[in-house]
């Protein structure tokens, strides 16, 4: 077996790799900064309030960000499927991304009160949709244009390079020292701009053509689920692992209740994030070009004590400090964008090579209805308290570890 066929390329493809690895890296970066710049649950929820919209438009915003960017996908698959250069489809959403995030900006700077709400939650709605076409060919051109052993060294270059970029923009908003409108705004002008740009780098990779292939239309493509438990399998563990995604807003909220004042949500959160990415995810990217099924379990128990460390600290009495909460939160952080290599090299790897748009498809769009429905029972648990939420949270996540343990250990 030759090098190239060992790594999941073809001969063509695999003289080529370097510099694609460089467009993907580039160009998945300036997305990633892009996302930071524009983060619906903490940016635009700021934007928002402080355009005088009503707090049911403040509410709209994560659900219309996670349905329109992942449920979408069991749709949008057999036409990417189709296609014979799907690099295209990701360089359209990218571009779409952009042309959204422009039309936010234009609504901050001249609309306010429900106009507002009403036309930036509608161009997010675009956003989240044009955002499910990268989604679900990213995958795709992924493992046909960079080699198994360094899928997971792009994307976590890319990563790691988006967030200090990000921890920049975090700074400025601690600091205060611009005005913090106009720092907001400018930062999603910004983004638009980069989805742009990131479009264009990437509509320079060179993929080798492929028959465009038709697949099972829309639900049907469900049935990969009864033919392949692995799948299955993974989903259950990803669903599980979403725990680290929903968790950060009740560690804000035990500061809050504790009356830590210093606890800037909006600066304090993107610079935890951003700096927990960091410093994170070129070495997540790594590991799981090793085992991606070890970084997913490893990531599931990092989180899960960092959610038991959550509430260890609010029993303590120690949430008022200024450094235990953020110190919890920056630590469920690196395991949350450890979820977010591992899940991604593994499903990459694990899917047939002329099928991954469906895998990837299905996979979003079942874990896009576990968010909705985690998000949903976790503001209902949060009536009983942020520390019985957290204590749910971290019991999903030890019991993501023992689902992963039976996934194949898919290696390079």
């Amino acid at each position: 077996m030759t090098p190239a066929v060992r790594e999941g390329l073809t001969g063509a493809q695999a003289r080529r790799e370097p510099a694609n690895f460089l467009r993907h890296a580039v160009s998945l970066s300036m997305s990633k900064v892009a996302d930071g710049l524009i983060d619906p649950k903490l940016v635009l929820s700021w934007l928002l309030s402080h355009l005088g919209a009503s707090s049911f438009f403040v509410g709209l915003l994560v659900p219309i960000r996670e349905a329109g960017a992942l449920l979408p996908q069991l749709f949008t698959a057999p036409r990417v499927q189709a296609m014979a250069r799907r690099k295209w489809a990701w360089v359209a959403g990218s571009i779409g991304q952009g042309a959204a995030a422009a039309g936010i900006v234009l609504a901050a700077v001249s609309l306010s009160g429900a106009a507002a709400g009403v036309v930036i939650c509608a161009s997010l709605a675009v956003l989240a949709v044009a955002r499910s076409v990268c989604s679900v060919s990213y995958s795709d051109v992924l493992g046909k244009t960079v080699g198994q052993s360094r899928r997971g060294a792009a994307t976590g270059t890319a990563t790691s390079l988006g967030a200090g970029a990000v921890v920049i923009f975090a700074l400025l908003l601690i600091s205060g020292v611009p005005d913090r409108a106009t720092l907001v705004i400018a930062a999603i002008a910004l983004a638009a701009l980069l989805w742009l740009g990131a479009g264009f780098v990437f509509s320079t990779l060179w993929e080798e053509p492929a028959p465009g292939e038709r697949r099972a239309a829309a639900l049907g493509q469900l049935n990969i689920l009864r033919c392949d438990p692995q799948l299955t399998r993974f989903i259950w563990a990803r669903g599980l692992l979403t725990s680290t995604a929903l968790a950060p807003p009740y560690i804000v909220l035990l500061g809050a209740q504790a009356g830590q004042g210093t606890f800037d949500r909006l600066g304090a959160l993107v610079l935890a994030s951003s700096i927990a990415s960091f410093i994170s995810s070129w070495v997540w990217g790594r590991l799981a070009d090793r085992s991606s099924r070890r970084v997913l379990m490893f990531s599931g128990m990092v989180g899960a004590l960092a959610l038991l460390a959550a509430v260890a600290v609010d029993l303590a009495g120690a949430s008022d400090t200024i450094w235990a909460l953020p110190a919890v939160l920056f630590v469920l952080m690196i395991a949350y964008h450890g979820v977010r290599q591992g899940r991604v090299i593994y499903l990459v790897d694990m899917a047939p090579k002329d099928n991954r748009a469906t895998y990837t498809a299905v996979s979003n769009t079942v874990i896009g209805i576990v968010l909705l429905g985690s998000g949903v029972f976790g503001a209902l648990a949060s009536l009983a308290g942020a520390k019985a939420t957290l204590l749910i949270f971290a019991c999903m996540a030890l019991a993501s570890i023992f689902v992963t343990k039976g996934l194949d250990d898919i290696k390079s």
